[in-house]
Order: structure tokens, then C-alpha cells, then sequence
């Protein structure tokens, strides 16, 4: 398996001129450049997100029931696992969510599998396991969409 990286050839005038513009470092601005970002306004958005440029999380379907599962989680206290992948994403929304709950009096415990040893995505086997440890609720983060039966 002989992989390489390309990388794309960085046009330094356009990556001074944003850096520049938009007092932004060379790398950020390089980071802009290759994400197609030209006009202001795009980069605005990206520089400085607000709620609104984000779409409605509700818009997914059976949001709300999975709001109300966790709320209720919350206030009865559940013993809860978050089951992250087990890349940068996955570790890092894992992360994220447990301090969110944490903030919210709910301790949890994390399950990243081995890619190695378990595949990718979510595994019956660690559903199992996590189940057999009296866990009520299982919250997956970054484990895709097509890993599920």
C-alpha cells in the first residue's frame, strides 16, 4: 500500500493577501486558500461562525426524541457510554460530549474500540460488553452511518 500525499501548490500572493485582509497567520490563511474560500464574506463565515450560518439540528429526523433520551438520561442520573471511533474525530467528539454531560451532573464512561482488534465502527460485540456494565444509554459519535443492523 504505497500511499502519497498531494499537496495542493499554494499560490502565496492569495495567502498574503488573506492573511493580510484578515489578519489571519500565513497557515490559517493557506488553510482559506485551499479550502476555495475567496470572497470576504465566505471567509467571514469561517473565521467567525454564528448559530445561524449552522443548519437546524432538528431538521434530522427523531432529533427530538434523541434530545428528550439524553435529557432524561440527565435527570435520572443513567449510566451512560459514549462510543467515539477511534480516529482524531471520533476521540475528539467523545471528549467534547463527555464534558458536556459532565456540566450537567451526568458522569459517563468512553469506549473508543480497536480498529485493529474490532473493526470500524460501531461492533456487537462492544454494544454487549457495554451493555452487560448496566448501561442504560449508548451515544455514538463519528461512528458513520452505514455500521448499523
Amino acid at each position: 500500500m504505497n500511499k502519497k500525499w498531494e499537496l495542493n501548490e499554494a499560490n502565496d500572493a492569495l495567502i498574503n493577501k488573506i492573511s493580510e485582509e484578515f489578519n489571519v497567520s500565513k497557515l490559517v490563511a493557506n488553510i482559506i486558500a485551499n479550502k476555495g474560500l475567496t470572497n470576504s464574506d465566505e471567509i467571514e463565515v469561517f473565521l467567525h461562525p454564528r448559530r445561524t450560518d449552522f443548519h437546524d439540528p432538528f431538521m434530522m429526523p427523531d432529533m427530538e426524541k434523541a434530545v428528550d433520551r439524553v435529557v432524561k438520561a440527565i435527570e435520572t442520573h443513567e449510566k451512560v457510554a459514549i462510543y467515539g471511533d477511534y480516529d482524531v474525530d471520533g476521540i475528539t467528539s467523545s471528549t467534547v460530549l463527555k464534558r458536556f454531560l459532565a456540566e450537567r451532573g451526568l458522569e459517563t464512561d468512553v469506549y473508543i474500540p480497536n480498529r485493529l482488534h474490532e473493526g470500524y465502527g460501531l461492533n456487537e460485540n462492544a454494544i454487549r460488553e457495554i451493555a452487560d456494565t448496566k448501561h442504560t444509554l449508548i451515544i455514538t459519535v463519528d461512528c458513520g452511518i452505514t455500521g448499523n443492523k
